[in-house]
Order: C-alpha cells, then sequence, then structure tokens
C-alpha cells in the first residue's frame, strides 16, 4: 500500500479550548472552539470517550487505519518492529492548538501504568514548537506528596505554578516531557506533539476547564494513588533547559526520547531522501512531491501523512520544510 495523505482527526467538546491555528496550519475551514487536538495516524482512542474509536485515524476510504495496520502488520512495520513491538505502532502524533494555557498535570511512566492501571504504555512526549509562548515544566522545589494533594484538593494552583520552571519557546525548538514531569503548555502555542500511544493524564489542575476533575482527573485511582506517578524531585534549571533542543535538521529531540520515539527535522531543497520504516510525516512549510515505492503525493504546509515501512526509502521533492516521527529503533 502507498504512502495515504491523512484528513484532519480533531475530536470535539475538549476540555480546553483552542483548534484555529490548527485549521490555519492546515488551510482547512475553522473548525469549533474545543477540537484544540489533532490526532494524526492515530491507533489510540480517547480515554473514556464514547463511542470508544473517538481518536482513531479514520483513512480516506472509511478504514481504520489500526485495522489495516493489524490486517497486515509485515508491510507497515516491518519485521524487525514487530519482533521487538509485536504490531504495537509505539507512537501517536498530535498537532495541538492552546487557546488557553493547558492545566498543570503530568502523565505516568510505563511501569507505573502497567501496574496501576494496565495499559502497555506510559506517557512520554516531546513538544516541537511552531508559535512562540511559555511553558511550565518540571519542579523548582522538592514538593512532599501531602503538599501535592493539598494543591490539588484546594485548586491553589498559584502555589504549584511558582514552584514550577516556566520557559519562554521560540518555533523549531524541541522540548521532551519525562514522564511524570508536572507540565503546562501557555496560551497561543502551535505544537506537534509526539507522544507513546496513551491517553493518560493526571491532573493536579481543573479550575476553569470544561472538566470534572475530582471525578475524572486521577484515572479512576483516586489522587492519593494517582499522585505516586508524579515527579515530585526539584529539578535544577541547567537539567530542564537540557530537555529543550533546538532543531535544524537531522534527529532533533533530546537523546534521553530515544526509547519512545525519534524525531527528524528535513529541509528540503531539492531532493531529500529519509530510510525506511513506518513513519508518520507533517509538512511544515513549502510545496512537496513525496515519493515512496510505487506511490507520490503531492503535499503543502499543514498535510499529513503515513507512510508503510514496505515502501522503502521516502524521497521528496521539490521546497519546504519537513517532520518525520518514527517509532524507537
Amino acid at each position: 500500500m502507498a504512502p495515504i495523505l491523512l484528513p484532519s482527526n480533531q475530536p470535539q467538546d475538549r476540555f480546553y479550548r483552542g483548534g484555529a491555528q490548527i485549521s490555519a496550519f492546515r488551510s482547512e475551514a475553522s473548525c469549533g472552539p474545543r477540537q484544540p487536538e489533532d490526532w494524526v495516524a492515530s491507533t489510540t482512542s480517547c480515554r473514556g470517550c464514547q463511542p470508544s474509536k473517538i481518536g482513531m485515524t479514520t483513512l480516506p476510504d472509511g478504514r481504520l487505519l489500526d485495522d489495516i495496520i493489524r490486517a497486515d502488520p509485515k508491510h507497515w512495520l516491518g519485521e524487525e518492529h514487530i519482533k521487538s513491538h509485536g504490531v504495537d505502532t509505539k507512537l501517536l502524533l498530535k498537532l495541538l492548538d492552546a487557546g488557553q494555557r493547558l492545566p498543570v498535570h503530568a502523565h505516568p511512566h510505563a511501569c507505573w501504568a502497567k501496574k496501576h492501571v494496565g495499559t502497555s504504555h506510559g506517557k512520554a512526549e516531546a513538544w516541537y514548537i511552531l508559535t512562540p509562548g511559555e511553558i511550565y515544566l518540571g519542579l523548582k522545589e522538592d514538593v512532599t506528596s501531602e503538599e501535592l494533594l493539598e494543591i490539588v484538593n484546594t485548586q491553589n494552583i498559584e502555589a504549584i505554578l511558582l514552584k514550577m520552571h516556566r520557559i519562554s519557546v521560540q518555533p523549531h525548538q524541541v522540548v521532551y516531557v519525562p514522564p511524570g514531569t508536572l507540565h503546562a503548555i501557555g496560551q497561543g502555542i502551535l505544537l506537534v506533539e509526539l507522544q507513546e500511544p496513551e491517553d493518560l493524564s493526571i491532573l493536579v489542575e481543573w479550575k476553569g476547564f470544561e472538566i470534572n476533575g475530582e471525578k475524572d482527573g486521577h484515572l479512576g485511582l483516586g489522587f492519593p494513588i494517582a499522585l505516586t506517578a508524579v515527579d515530585r524531585q526539584a529539578r535544577s534549571r541547567e537539567y530542564i533547559t537540557g530537555l529543550v533542543t533546538t532543531a535544524s535538521h537531522g534527529s532533533v529531540v533530546a537523546n534521553e526520547a530515544d526509547e519512545y520515539f525519534s524525531l527528524e527535522r528535513v529541509p528540503v531543497t531539492g531532493i531529500q531522501r529519509s530510510r525506511r520504516g513506518f513513519a508518520i510525516v507533517v509538512v511544515l512549510d513549502g510545496d512537496l512531491t513525496m515519493v515512496a515505492g510505487n506511490g507520490h503525493l503531492v503535499l503543502k504546509k499543514g498535510s499529513t501523512a503515513v507512510v508503510p515501512h514496505e515502501e522503502g526509502d521516502i524521497q521528496f521533492e521539490g521546497l519546504g520544510d519537513v517532520l518525520i516521527a518514527r517509532p524507537p529503533q
């Protein structure tokens, strides 16, 4: 099967505002006010959503991407990937438009998630920044479990924000967010998010958002247990800034992320090639033709596509800028 051009896939009625910047990036008609995420090449469903397939990518022919991968995993993922990971793509990519500052929250490590909620992954993630803004990432001082639970119960969010590192970010910077790290994306930021393929969030904050955090903020475990997934240790400014890299070309995420996924930036001037393998492609800018195997796609800024392993090396022709996301090797 040739590479597939993917339509937008923006679940409705999310708990925070956004989506207009995704529509503009993709040159599409405006979406609703609470469609801040575009789940790209997704084999993952939205946790707690009904119907249960919300979040999963439906291809132009009406089939689910997850179904066609499972029907022919060797073609899509390759033998080496299957030996290491089975038919799990190990990958979810999103476009995310923060129409308001996101709540302070964290995602669990895979070991914690397997023990407490029975999932195959946690949620490490990385953000490729497309528009400037500010983020909160990690703690400047230690927080005890009692202090954190008190902040959650009272929704004293100013107290936790004051304890977190606040960082300005610019386009083409990449932020790696290790599992367990408290974080919040600032209002106005558009980014490409690469993550493990789970929808698992532990909310420290929900006041002012369209979600009942007391009910839905703790993965059904209660906050005393859920908050054990959170890294409460202070991190130095040097450590936190080391999680932020500037992407010019090639591999662009901090090495710490290699066990989870990879992200490559490919500036194209003429012809550029990239290795074979299951890949999710996002065009940041330009007008391009992508060739893989016997298939080719005409791409422009905002285009997204998925490429099977068996199509071989990927070739881009034209003038533009591309991101290629892949599973861990």
